[in-house]
């Protein structure tokens, strides 16, 4: 058992360090052919990231949606979920907490509650879409999910354009299209003032180890681990399998839900049309490059909003774009996610299979 374990960690490692040096070569390469310097524009980005108060309190701001985002992709592919609708649900959360926030007058800490659970509560109503027609019209997830982000990004901007607008719209196009602003009774509060990092991180980090305490400490945890390992095997061994297909469903919809609402409460104070920036598809990278591990997320997410927001700093400073740092960071998630000691072994026994035929070549001779 201790061989096993030790094996498992050797090969993490090995799999991490081989992609990290790759993504770095091309990342390098990269930056290079743009006629900039590769260590200038890291440097850059570390500055940008962490090099002073406000930096940081920017880079805490981007660390939370990712924690989000990742912990509700972690829930579904940790359990053998195909929850490509995070997006989606992310936008109808936000909705939700944003007319919640505008619309009703309450006390600070009761409004921040009813907009965070309206927003949980939507998303996870969303989620349950896609877990039904799997259920009852045995339609793939991947494809509804997929389906239904594009609906929840235009239905959301329909309904804040033509039901809460009433049908305005300013010269400014798509950019005007805006809820009102939230009451201040309803904003998180900010932790680093002259930011947006805010008491969401909180929030945030909770629920990522309440995901691990699930999934290690509880039988509903042991149960969608079972699904996401073998489905068949979890069936046998009693485990209902539609009851925790739903399950994960929702527990993933609430937390994209709840993502959204912290974005209006603590960033944006307003839902506006294209606020996410892909935050969804965020989210599944960072549980792939995590492994589906809820503490290794962390790690990934403060990483993640380091990169983030310290590649604005470094297309200030430099004549890149942020958009290199966007391709090093696919970069680093399509490395990682290859087999390397398949690669390894299939490599080796070609190799012995060349000598095998060498040595039977020459013993004919």
């Amino acid at each position: 058992m201790k061989f096993k374990m030790s094996r498992e960690v050797n090969g993490t490692i090995f799999r991490y360090s081989i992609s990290i040096i790759l993504t770095l070569l091309f990342g390098c390469i990269l930056i290079a052919v743009q006629g900039e310097n590769p260590l200038e524009a890291v440097g850059y980005i570390i500055e940008g990231a962490f090099g002073s108060k406000i930096n940081i309190g920017n880079t805490i701001r981007w660390v939370i949606s990712s924690l989000m985002v990742g912990g509700a992709a972690t829930v579904a592919f940790k359990s053998g979920v195909s929850n490509l609708g995070i997006e989606g649900q992310l936008y109808m959360g936000a909705l939700s907490a944003a007319i919640i926030g505008y619309s009703l007058e309450l006390p600070h800490g009761l409004h921040i509650i009813a907009c965070l659970l309206a927003a949980s509560i939507v998303g996870m109503l969303y989620a349950l879409i896609p877990a039904l027609i799997r259920m009852y019209f045995k339609i793939n997830e991947l494809v509804t999910t997929l389906i239904l982000n594009f609906i929840a990004k235009y239905l959301t901007e329909y309904i804040t354009m033509w039901v809460i607008m009433g049908g305005q719209q300013s010269a400014n196009g798509s950019a005007s299209i805006t809820t009102p602003q939230i009451f201040k009774t309803a904003r998180l509060s900010t932790i680093i003032k002259g930011t947006t990092a805010n008491t969401g991180i909180f929030i945030a980090l909770g629920i990522l180890v309440l995901i691990a305490f699930i999934y290690k400490y509880t039988l509903e945890g042991y149960e969608f681990t079972q699904i996401g390992h073998n489905i068949n095997f979890a069936r046998m061994g009693g485990v209902n399998i539609n009851k925790s297909f739903i399950l994960v469903f929702l527990i993933s919809g609430l937390i994209s839900g709840m993502g959204g609402g912290i974005e209006v409460t603590g960033s944006y104070y307003r839902f506006t049309p294209n606020f996410s920036n892909n935050l969804g598809w965020d989210g599944i990278m960072i549980t792939r490059v995590a492994n589906n591990n809820p503490i290794a997320v962390i790690i990934v997410s403060i990483i993640w909003g380091a990169l983030k927001q310290g590649a604005l700093h470094m297309e200030r400073m430099t004549t890149l774009n942020r958009l290199v740092v966007i391709i090093i960071q696919m970069l680093f998630v399509l490395f990682v996610s290859i087999d390397y000691d398949n690669l390894f072994n299939k490599w080796k026994e070609k190799i012995k299979s060349k000598k095998i035929n060498y040595k039977g070549g020459s013993s004919i001779c």
